[in-house]
């Protein structure tokens, strides 16, 4: 019996959208994509915004296993996800290398699952690369950074990057639109103003 049930559930698809590969194209050619978790996706995205070369920003859930998932489930720590930043850059403008400098300037890769007071899995460091010259100057970067941690292991993951879902319009450009204190900061290139992260 048991053997009859698992025959007929092969024949059913099992897949699970949350699992594929992101498969989205950019919106220009010549652009490529990027994709990390650095905490908070909100600084995350300002310090990005503001480097020559990037062209898009989005944030998002990426890396879990539940369809279209929203920012509610993501905190209720079920899925998976980890909140991401997606950028869409032109790499002969922006090397992939510069995105991987800001991208460990930004946050603590050492402390697992957590960046500051903000504490849970959607919190974890990670790069998802699209390719296979993204994955290798990944894993040498982290390599070089390890270097710098003498007492601490850094625990970002590096794994191709999965489906990515953009979160809710109001998560968009957040710190640009003034967050939740209405305290607009300035996106444009080359910004050197501190980023000061607020709910």
């Amino acid at each position: 019996m048991a053997s009859k049930e698992e025959g007929s559930s092969s024949s059913k698809s099992t897949t699970n959208p949350a699992l594929d590969p992101d498969l989205d194209n950019p919106d220009q050619s010549g652009l490529e994509f990027a994709q990390f978790a650095a905490g908070c996706f909100w600084g995350v995205e300002l310090a990005f915004q503001r480097v020559g070369g990037v062209v898009k920003t989005e944030v998002g859930y990426s890396q879990g296993n539940v369809h279209d998932p929203n920012y509610k489930l993501i905190c209720s720590g079920t899925t998976q996800h980890a909140e991401v930043i997606r950028i869409q850059f032109d790499p002969n403008v922006c090397p992939y290398s510069n995105l991987l400098s800001l991208f460990w300037s930004r946050h603590d890769p050492t402390t697992l699952n957590r960046q500051g007071n903000d504490v849970g899995e959607q919190y974890r460091s990670g790069i998802y690369y699209y390719n296979d010259a993204q994955a290798q100057l990944a894993r040498e970067s982290l390599e070089a950074k390890q270097k710098e941690f003498t007492d601490k292991k850094i625990v970002t993951e590096i794994l191709p990057a999965k489906r990515f879902y953009r979160a809710e319009e109001y998560h968009q450009q957040y710190l640009e639109k003034g967050g939740g204190r209405g305290c607009k900061q300035s996106a444009a290139k080359g910004c050197n103003d501190p980023i000061r992260c607020y709910g």
